[in-house]
C-alpha cells in the first residue's frame, strides 16, 4: 500500500524472495502510520492485478471516515527495483514521481505483509483479511520495534 514516500535502510530488511503472483489480489489495511495521503480514511485496501508485461496494476481505495459513501481511489504501476526478484518494488502514481515500495515481513503463505518505503516514515501492516489476530500484530510489532520503527504512531485502520 504506499500513496507516496524517502535513503534507503530499510532495504536490509527487504525479503529475499517475493512471487509476485502470489502477491496478487487484495490486501486490507491493519495499521499504518498516519500520513496525509490517507488521513481520514478507513477501510483501506490495496488491490494488486498483474500485468501481461510482468508490472503491477495498483489500486488503493479507501473511506472518508466523515463521508462514508465517499471513495478516495489512488491508481499506480508497479515494477521491480532491480532485477532481482526480492520484495523491492517502485511504485509510480504519476509519471515523474515513483516511490519504494519495500516488503519487509511476508508470511509463508502470503496471509500478511509489512511494506515501507525506503525510509521509516511510512509503514503498513498489510493482511489478506480484514482482521488480524492480537498476538500476531503484537509480534509483528515487536520485531518493528527492533528495527527502529515508532510503533508508538502506528494506527489501527477500521475496516468495514
Amino acid at each position: 500500500m504506499l500513496w507516496g514516500c524517502g535513503s534507503s535502510k530499510n532495504l536490509q530488511y527487504v525479503v529475499p524472495e517475493l512471487d509476485l503472483e502470489r502477491y496478487m489480489g487484495t490486501w486490507y489495511e491493519i495499521a499504518r502510520f498516519n500520513h496525509p495521503f490517507e488521513r481520514g480514511l478507513i477501510s483501506n485496501q490495496a488491490k494488486y492485478t498483474l500485468r501481461k508485461d510482468g508490472k503491477v496494476q495498483v489500486l488503493n481505495t479507501g473511506i472518508e471516515s466523515d463521508n462514508p459513501e465517499k471513495v478516495k481511489k489512488a491508481e499506480a504501476v508497479a515494477y521491480r527495483a532491480s532485477e532481482k526478484k526480492n520484495g523491492h518494488l517502485k511504485v509510480r502514481f504519476f509519471p515523474l514521481i515513483s516511490s519504494h515500495y519495500i516488503v519487509i515481513d511476508l508470511d509463508k503463505n502470503y496471509q500478511y505483509a509489512v511494506v515501507t518505503s525506503n525510509s521509516k516514515k511510512y509503514l503498513w501492516i498489510l493482511s489478506r483479511s480484514k482482521t488480524m489476530s492480537e498476538t500476531l500484530y503484537q509480534r509483528l510489532t515487536e520485531k518493528l520495534q527492533e528495527r527502529g520503527f515508532k510503533t508508538q504512531n502506528l494506527i489501527r485502520v477500521t475496516q468495514l
